[in-house]
């Protein structure tokens, strides 16, 4: 690798943890406990560095890690700490070669963290990127699987010690309906990893940037606090969104399906949108934001719920009556735009008939 790379710091932790949660959509669960778990293992001495794609010579071996498994549950089933890490080294042994670096498959959520604490065990890099710019709720949602990455040998395991690594997968799909099974019987959460990749592939089709974006998020909301601004404003400008509604939580349905949370809610306008509604459907992460019957943004490009005094993102498994908040788009990058692209993630593929809208094209 031909970079050192960036140390960070126990604030860059707390920065990537705000900033992650706002990306993640709703989903991609809470990154709270993976950010308290990742400054203990800062704080007992271990290194964490952070490398941009350009460092990754084309024949590194990079294994995306994260949790898999419905937010929800993960609220009260605490992880021991080391599935990803485990099924990190199941994918080593499989192939019989040591994994030269890491990488998320969503910045969003909790799945930022979870490449950080492996990473910290491992004593490996972070590249700088993922491969979805946000969270999605099924595996194959993502760049990497997208533009042609084999679906095995991945693995997946649990706190009580179960790994099961799968061989010979015929599609990205086949490889989240065998993981979504076993995560469900694991307890509706378990640690994966996903088939090792070339460090010339990862540089094409990662999501470039997204664990520094999600950072400057992170200190963008730190920074307006500490001027007294609004939170709301501060990641408008840091990641170039466009506000869609200002609202209070009136109803929610939300119930577990297939290792899944799914509902809709449905908020009544304040301020410059009183009179009007906003209705968001949501599998884990939010889908479709529909205002007064419009759909106004649509994945993949992102919706993100935020508190409307500080900033917070709102993530689905906390959402509440009564809650005021702030609804943001956010464009997400070309790799995510493109037809191959959309036939995975866009509207169609949640069953939606609806076409893409890009905001940056007036979605909004």
């Amino acid at each position: 690798m031909a970079s050192a790379g960036r140390t960070l710091t126990i604030e860059d932790i707390r920065a990537l943890e705000i900033g992650a949660a706002i990306l993640g959509t709703g989903g991609g669960g809470n990154p709270h406990i993976g950010r308290l778990r990742t400054e203990q293992l800062l704080k007992a001495g271990k290194k964490l560095t952070l490398i941009p794609l350009s460092a990754l010579a084309d024949e590194d071996i990079v294994v995306s890690v994260g949790g898999i498994g419905a937010p929800v549950v993960g609220i009260e089933k605490i992880e021991r700490g080391d599935e990803c890490y485990r099924a990190m080294r199941a994918v080593e042994r499989a192939v019989g070669k040591p994994v030269n670096a890491l990488i998320s498959g969503e910045i969003g959520g909790a799945n930022s963290m979870e490449p950080m604490i492996t990473a910290a065990q491992a004593e490996l890099p972070v590249v700088d990127g993922d491969g979805m710019g946000r969270a999605f709720p099924e595996l194959q949602m993502c760049t990497f699987f997208v533009y042609g990455l084999h679906p095995s040998p991945a693995a997946i395991a649990d706190e009580k010690d179960n790994v099961v690594v799968f061989t010979g997968v015929q599609d990205m799909y086949w490889l989240e309906r065998l993981s979504r099974a076993t995560a469900v019987d694991m307890g509706a959460t378990a640690g994966y990893a996903t088939p090792p990749m070339r460090g010339e592939f990862v540089r094409r089709f990662a999501v470039p940037g997204t664990v520094t974006q999600a950072i400057d998020l992170g200190l963008a909301v730190f920074d307006a606090r500490k001027r007294k601004e609004n939170p709301v404003q501060a990641i408008l400008r840091a990641c170039h969104g466009v506000a869609l509604f200002e609202g209070k939580i009136v109803d929610l349905d939300r119930r577990l399906a297939r290792g899944f949370a799914v509902g809709r809610a449905t908020l009544h306008g304040l301020g410059a949108y009183s009179g009007s509604e906003l209705k968001i459907d949501l599998q884990n992460e939010n889908l479709i934001a529909i205002r007064d019957g419009v759909a106004v943004a649509t994945v993949p490009d992102l919706i993100c719920m935020v508190d409307l005094e500080t900033g917070e993102a709102i993530t689905t498994e906390v959402l509440r009556y009564g809650l005021r908040v702030a609804v943001l788009g956010l464009p997400c990058h070309d790799l995510m735009r493109t037809p191959e692209a959309l036939r995975v993630f866009g509207p169609r593929a949640f069953g939606y008939d609806l076409d893409f809208h890009p905001l940056s094209q007036g979605g909004a």
